[in-house]
């Protein structure tokens, strides 16, 4: 057994090399849609890194990094994640983190401890929830549901700062990541009669949506607006040709999780975000 890393900034050549093995897992769709994003804008996010890991030539992992963000990985085991660490630190010594599905978050931040004598904190623990067939709301919220349009940009951009904010994220160029996801029409509103939340469709990874942003502003909650966002983007995946549609939510909030599981969303697996510190 020979087992390697490759870290290239290439990304096409890291789509070439790990396409098939993103496809393969659930875990691996917010790293194949990361993805998407680099290649449909690589100038929107300079300095980004990418790795797989072969054993004997075939993918059994794969990471990147979009600075300042954390890294991204797949689904491995603590030897994979050994390796991986190893290999990354020799490019990248200021890794400020990891995101992953459990247990390789965990497995990358103890190879992390071990590699350089810091301490890796929890930043966030979320769960993955997938869908494959939409439950109406209970109480369906007053309105409806439109495609997003160049003229919301401005509203948008606003939304997309204010969420970023709430949930603690890194945003970026928000203007910018507005433009690339309405060119790709993933962004939809719901107006009653004028819009009171955001709900966001990524491209789909082997007939995978995953569902977000879902933002509703604070003078307008408590309406079911998201509920009822969610619910019918939902559906308008499922109905243009995916098979299931996924979404995280903040095991820190109940409100959330419980809204979305009421629509048919199971939780499946369970998300970590670590803070590295030297």
């Amino acid at each position: 057994m020979v087992v390697r890393a490759v870290i290239t900034d290439s990304p096409e050549q890291f789509s070439v090399r790990v396409g098939d093995f993103l496809d393969a897992r659930l875990e691996h769709n917010v790293l194949a849609t990361v993805l998407f994003g680099v290649l449909a804008d690589p100038d929107g996010h300079p300095g980004a890194l990418f790795a797989s890991v072969d054993d004997d030539g075939v993918v059994v992992a794969a990471a990147l990094r979009t600075p300042p963000r954390r890294m991204l990985s797949s689904v491995m085991d603590g030897a994979l994640a050994d390796r991986l660490i190893e290999e990354w630190l020799s490019v990248d010594p200021e890794l400020p983190g990891v995101s992953a599905s459990e247990p390789a978050a965990s497995h990358l931040a103890s190879a992390w401890e071990r590699a350089t004598g810091g301490r890796a904190t929890v930043a966030l623990s979320e769960a993955v929830h997938q869908l494959q067939r939409v439950l109406a709301p209970a109480r369906p919220a007053t309105g409806a549901m439109r495609p997003a349009a160049s003229s919301d940009r401005t509203l948008l951009v606003r939304w997309f700062a204010e969420f970023s904010h709430e949930a603690g994220v890194y945003a970026g160029d928000v203007g910018r990541l507005v433009d690339r996801r309405l060119a790709g029409g993933g962004l939809f509103l719901w107006e009653d009669p004028e819009p009171v939340s955001m709900v966001g469709l990524l491209p789909a990874v082997a007939a995978v949506v995953r569902i977000g942003p879902v933002y509703t502003p604070s003078e307008y909650r408590n309406h079911g607006y998201a509920s009822s966002a969610v619910a019918a983007a939902s559906a308008l995946a499922l109905a243009e040709g995916a098979h299931r549609c996924m979404l995280l939510t903040d095991l820190a909030n109940p409100t959330s999780n419980r809204i979305y599981q009421a629509l048919g969303y199971e939780r499946c697996a369970e998300w970590r975000e670590y803070d590295f510190n030297a």
